[in-house]
């Protein structure tokens, strides 16, 4: 049955704490106490599971730091940066000088990529993950390497260093990667990263570092402060609830930092700034963040036990699996069902990118996925 937004709402009515979603079932909701805390996406239409974004916050700790910082509107952001690079710093484990403040991480790999191989500098990559580097590099005159990812739907580490030449100028890693959600073997991906900075610079994506499960799991970041030639890159758009603030940041030793900083070209605002400095406070939403991106993939993941279809571990806020059916066509079923879901990530183009939402929003695409399946 597909639902309109008006029957979701009428469907959604709560219960002692409990949503009944059309039938199905009832569903774990929040508190009003946690709703006023974790700010959880309004419940409209279409629902959008398609971009991989937090549906929590920002938290109230949050947005009351936005608010307060409204007067500082009127000022240019760079004069108020300083705090929030020694927030970051710390966090990191490395001196100020280690720390590039970006305008979401996205900022940050593209600003590389032009930085490090313009003019017909080779990237190496895999292929499918995130393109912003990759794409953004090619304007500005830089080849891409494309490697394709392993039989396992890996990052094919063994082929990548054999590519490298000395044409090539950047090396890029998306670890957790994404589409797939998949980790590498830490031993493995920290023997590869400080091998390769031997040859060129590697640059780490860590966009989704804050969901990975695996004990004592090592940043890259511990090679930059060795002093190796390598880029990690963070963002407080996924597990912070902030994407729509843009705020991200590049960690690198200062000669890499300086680089790169003379070409940023989007600096962060002021409400951002003041938004990041109290999300590294706010371990309350932090911890909630976590654990309703765990409940709600389980949701995911059960109901394609209960379907049988082939799905990967994802140590990310999505999940990608085999639908065995054309993504652009599964994508404007969905889409007529009132859910967006991820793009097509070539080869791959019977799988699915599904982002976990609230748990309301994830009973929802289980359901109209079952019937669009049956």
């Amino acid at each position: 049955m597909k639902l309109n937004r008006r029957q979701w709402l009428k469907s959604a009515s709560l219960t002692g704490g409990m949503a009944l979603i059309s039938g199905m079932g009832l569903v774990p909701t929040l508190s009003a106490e946690e709703k006023r805390k974790f700010n959880p996406r309004s419940f409209s239409s279409p629902i959008r599971l398609g971009s991989n974004e937090n549906p929590y916050g920002p938290s109230q700790k949050v947005r009351d730091a936005i608010v307060h910082e409204f007067d500082m509107g009127c000022r240019y952001p760079w004069a108020y940066m300083k705090e929030l690079t020694e927030m970051i710093a710390a966090k990191e484990g490395v001196p100020t000088d280690h720390i590039a403040v970006t305008a979401g991480s996205t900022e940050g790999l593209k600003i590389a990529g032009a930085t490090f191989a313009a003019n017909g500098g080779e990237i190496i990559s895999c292929l499918p993950t995130f393109l912003s580097m990759m794409t953004y590099g090619e304007l500005w005159g830089a080849s891409i390497n494309w490697v394709p990812l392993n039989k396992d739907l890996d990052f094919d580490l063994q082929e990548m260093e054999k590519r490298v030449s000395p044409k090539t100028k950047l090396v890029f890693l998306c670890n957790p990667n994404n589409p797939t959600g998949k980790l590498l073997p830490a031993n493995e991906v920290m023997d590869f990263c400080e091998s390769v900075s031997k040859k060129t610079v590697v640059f780490s994506d860590e966009a989704y570092c804050d969901f990975i499960e695996v004990p004592d799991y090592p940043s890259m970041v511990e090679l930059v402060k060795k002093g190796k030639d390598v880029i990690v890159s963070k963002t407080f758009s996924k597990v912070y609830g902030l994407a729509g603030l843009r705020v991200g940041y590049l960690v690198a030793k200062p000669e890499i930092i300086s680089k790169i900083s003379e070409r940023l070209v989007a600096n962060t605002n002021t409400a951002a700034m003041a938004a990041a400095k109290a999300a590294l406070k706010d371990q309350e939403f932090y911890d909630f963040s976590l654990a309703k991106n765990k409940e709600a993939k389980k949701m995911i993941c059960a109901m394609l036990d209960e379907l049988k279809l082939e799905y990967l571990d994802s140590h990310a806020n999505f999940v990608f699996f085999h639908s065995g059916r054309d993504i652009n066509e599964l994508g404007q079923d969905m889409l007529q069902r009132g859910i967006i879901i991820g793009r097509e990530f070539p080869p791959l183009n019977d799988w699915c990118r599904i982002s976990t939402g609230t748990l309301e929003e994830v009973a929802l695409f289980n359901q109209n996925f079952r019937e669009s399946m049956a």
